[in-house]
Order: structure tokens, then sequence, then C-alpha cells
């Protein structure tokens, strides 16, 4: 049976093979790059589901693959963990911390307060040079224009954690044609996609799991130091150390350094002289030897890697750079070493 030709079947097309396969390629990478433009307000969420998908994936391939459980109940255990172990710890915490600061800008009088005692220790004044009455209205009023806003914060937050959960169960459940679409996709030969596969596992044994260890052991020995020292509520200050320990620079001594200053403010001076003593001599080295040890033995990954990462992420990606800003570095050294060999494979290939 003979089939009609097809319209426009014999028009001639004004681009050359060459031409429109370059066309081809620009037309993908701007339409990616209008995705994660249009994305990048829910950008984190689906970083966050990568990251957790590559942390939980050995308890995937051992109940799934080895013990043949049923993959969507594992699924929906992994997301259950997920939500108990970081949603809803993040998320109480916040709101208690919220409150306390509150608290404390309705009664700007105990602050006040504090502040005449630690004059009355040191001898030097404070009150006089600043106007601290009126700073601390400002404050308050701050702290209370923040309360209206929560409504919007709180529903863009489960906006991204719904994604992030959204994702990972899809991760899951479709991991063999997720990892199959990735060897066919992505441009990289597959001891390339090896090699970037074993990065992304290095980085977040070194900068996930290893963090969450040092902010484990930067908890305990805040609040069992604010417990020494008799600063009231040290549990509750041990566990706002764990997470403050993952912001850089600033860490757990936003947590002790205020402590030191709330005892130097009720008399205490050799409690909060120990206080320092212990944050400065004890916690905070423990913070960067235990980080570049975790980071060399849990990932072999050179410290200065980390550091520069570490900087980059947290700058371009907020928390989560803490993981992603060193994946991009050593992504990056990878991706060199790769273009060294290829060149060098060409030119073998040239001369032979």
């Amino acid at each position: 049976m003979h089939r009609p030709p097809k319209p426009f079947a014999y028009v001639e097309n004004i681009y050359t093979p060459r031409q429109r396969y370059v066309l081809l390629v620009l037309s993908i990478v701007s339409l990616a790059g209008l995705m994660v433009v249009g994305l990048a307000q829910y950008l984190t969420a689906f970083l966050a589901a990568g990251i957790l998908f590559v942390v939980f994936r050995p308890w995937w391939v051992a109940l799934v693959h080895r013990r043949k459980w049923n993959h969507r109940l594992v699924t929906i255990g992994i997301l259950l963990v997920t939500v108990v172990v970081l949603v809803v710890p993040f998320y109480a915490l916040s709101s208690l911390l919220l409150e306390r600061l509150v608290t404390f800008a309705r009664h700007p009088e105990r602050i006040l307060d504090a502040l005449h005692k630690v004059e009355a220790a040191t001898g030097f004044t404070i009150t006089e040079q600043l106007n601290v009455r009126q700073i601390l209205l400002q404050g308050a009023a701050k702290v209370s224009s923040w309360v209206p806003t929560l409504a919007s914060s709180a529903l863009n937050f489960l906006v991204v954690v719904g994604l992030m959960l959204f994702t990972m169960y899809y991760l899951f459940m479709q991991e063999t044609y997720f990892m199959l679409g990735l060897h066919r996709y992505l441009p990289f030969r597959n001891e390339t996609l090896e090699e970037l596969g074993e990065s992304l596992r290095n980085n977040v044994n070194a900068n996930v799991l290893g963090q969450v260890l040092v902010a484990m052991v930067q908890s305990v020995l805040t609040g069992l130091t604010l417990l020494i020292f008799g600063v009231p509520d040290p549990v509750f200050w041990g566990v706002v150390a764990f997470f403050m320990a993952f912001l850089p620079v600033l860490g757990t001594p936003l947590v002790w350094g205020p402590a030191a200053l709330y005892q130097f403010s009720q008399g205490q001076n050799g409690q909060a002289l120990g206080i320092l003593l212990v944050g400065f001599i004890v916690i905070i080295n423990v913070d960067n030897l235990l980080r570049i040890m975790l980071a060399k033995r849990m990932g072999d990954i050179h410290p200065l890697v980390t550091l520069v990462g570490l900087v980059l992420g947290v700058e371009m990606f907020g928390l989560i750079g803490l993981v992603i800003g060193p994946l991009l570095v050593s992504y990056f050294l990878v991706l060199m070493e790769v273009f060294r060999r290829e060149n060098r494979r060409a030119m073998e290939e040239k001369t032979s």
C-alpha cells in the first residue's frame, strides 16, 4: 500500500548536520537552564533528596536487593526515619528558640539587668555609651515582627520538605530506572561515572555523616560543660549546640559564649571563666581536629578541598552547602583528571 508523502518532506533545511547537532545541544542546555531557574526557590529540596538518597541507599540495597523485602514498605520506612530524625527535631527546636526569643523581647529589662551586673563586675560602662534600652526595644519590635511571617515561613518549609520526600520516594521506587538514566544521559564514560559516584559517596560520608558525628560530640561536650558550671537548662542548650555546630565559624560559641556571659552577670566569675576555657581549649579544637580527621578517614578528602568547599557552598546554597560545596570542588578536580585522561587517550589514538 502506497503511503502519501508527508507534508514538507521535500523542503530544504538550511542547517548542516553539524549545525543541527550544535543547535540541539544548545536547546537542551537552554531548556535545562530555564527549568533550574524556575525551580531555584526549591532547589534545596531536590539537592537534599539526592543527598539523602546516597545516605540511605546502602540500607535500601541491603533490605531490598539482598533480603528481598518489599520495596514500597522499605521506601516508606526510610521516609518515616527522615521525618522523625531530621524534620521533627529541627522544627521543634526552631519553635522553642523562637518562643524564648519572643519572651526575652517582651521583657527587655532582664537583659538590662544582666548588663548592669556585667558592668558592676568588670567596671566597664556599656549602657552610657550605647542607648541599650532603645536598641533592646527596637530588637523587641523586630522579633515581634517575625511572628506574623511564621505562617508563610512554615508553609514554605512544608513545601520544601514535601518536595524532598516526594523526590526521595520516586528515587527509591524507581531506583533501577534512575541509575540507568544516569548512565544513559550523562555525557561521561562508565569509569568517569564511577569516579563521580565515588566522589559523591566520599563527600556525603565526610560532610554529612562526619558532620553529624562532630556535632554530636560538640553537643555532648557543651551540655556537660554547662551542667558542670551551673548554667540553667543545660540539656536544652546542649541540643541547641548540636544544631549550631553545623554553622561554619560561629558554631557552638553561640551557645557557650552567652552562657559564660550569663554566669559572669550572676557574679559567678570562676564558672564563667571555666566555660570560656573549656570552650576555647576543648570544644573548638575538638571541632577542628575531628572535622579534618573524619574528612580524611571517612571520605579520603583533602582538608583544603573541604575548607574551600565549605566557604563556597554555604555562600551559594546556605546550610546544605556544607555538603554541596565540597562536592562541587571534588567534581571539578575529578573532571579535570578526566579531561587530562581523555586528551592523553586522544593523542595516543592519533599517533598510533
